[in-house]
């Protein structure tokens, strides 16, 4: 993947609407802050990868249904380039990005998980520098300030709070789940892509799933449905709302917003996420990763408002 050969979808795609585009990305803030805390309370009966697969599915096959019933067989039209830049971006964003944090959060509190994922827009600035672009030096403060932040974080322990105890690798896995979400964010604003933003979150969701099923199978995870609580059904239904919400609003935002506004959501979600984790399960964190954290929402801000310029900047969202 290189700069040379890639498509900028917003110079062949018309944009949506600015306050349709703000809506969207208020959806991604609200849904996918919960859907950590959502997502714990599934995997203490149900295997991670499975319970992934399962959500994700669901999610895709329901989109695509209100698709073709909206617009019909025609709105799933796109090239062969355009199908597979989908189908990437199910790999790098549903199945690794969310199928290892979903192994993550079963040694580490859903907060936490939502933290370290702040790191998101660091690692796209660093792809962006890869690929071509000239990082402002208020790019390269914010993303040094962020791996400080990122190494308190990890190094202050996994804490407490997952579904089968602690383990040093959860919080590792989070980074590495980060690196896969940035890098399928940053090929979406790189390559062909679909003219219809749902049709191509119903691809990424439906191969994200597919791939976490067979992951989750080929390492031995059994579902037991007998053993399912009925706290966990009721948590796997909206973490499956909320992933068809956040995705929908994910791809409609993209098509709107600069990647950097869109980029936002990593230092809301992680607040609603960790005040949702403490106030309803009783998470903790220790003072170190307190600082740890708000190190890492300083250096997300620093970032994404060095990467705006003066024509980027949207109008104030809809009150």
């Amino acid at each position: 993947m290189t700069p040379s050969v890639s498509v900028n979808v917003r110079s062949v795609e018309p944009a949506v609407g600015l306050r349709a585009a703000w809506l969207a990305l208020t959806s991604v803030y609200v849904l996918w802050g919960s859907i950590y805390l959502l997502n714990r309370l599934t995997i203490t009966d149900v295997p991670p990868l499975l319970a992934g697969s399962l959500r994700f599915l669901a999610a895709g096959l329901a989109l695509g249904v209100i698709v073709l019933l909206t617009g019909g067989f025609s709105a799933f039209g796109m090239t062969r380039a355009q199908l597979l830049t989908s189908m990437l971006s199910g790999l790098l964003l549903p199945a690794w990005g969310n199928g290892f944090v979903a192994l993550a959060q079963t040694r580490i509190p859903s907060g936490l998980a939502a933290l370290l994922l702040a790191v998101v827009p660091l690692y796209i600035a660093v792809l962006r520098t890869v690929f071509g672009d000239r990082p402002s030096r208020a790019t390269l403060v914010g993303v040094l300030v962020g791996l400080v932040g990122l190494g308190v974080l990890v190094l202050s322990g996994p804490g407490s709070g997952g579904t089968a105890g602690s383990a040093w690798w959860g919080p590792w896995l989070v980074v590495l789940a980060g690196l896969g979400w940035a890098s399928g964010t940053y090929a979406t604003t790189r390559l062909p892509v679909p003219p219809n933003p749902f049709a191509m979150a119903t691809v990424q969701m439906v191969t994200g799933g597919v791939l976490m099923g067979l992951a989750g199978l080929l390492t031995g995870a059994r579902l037991d449905l007998a053993a399912v609580s009925g706290v966990a059904w009721w948590a796997w239904v909206g973490a499956a709302l909320a992933t068809l919400g956040g995705f929908s609003g994910y791809a409609l935002a993209l098509r709107g917003l600069p990647v950097s506004t869109v980029a936002t959501y990593a230092y809301v979600n992680p607040v609603i996420a960790v005040v949702l984790g403490v106030a309803l399960v009783g998470e903790r964190f220790s003072l170190l990763q307190a600082l740890g954290g708000a190190i890492v929402l300083v250096a997300v801000v620093l970032v994404v408002r060095a990467e705006r310029t003066p024509a980027e900047l949207p109008d104030a969202p809809p009150r």
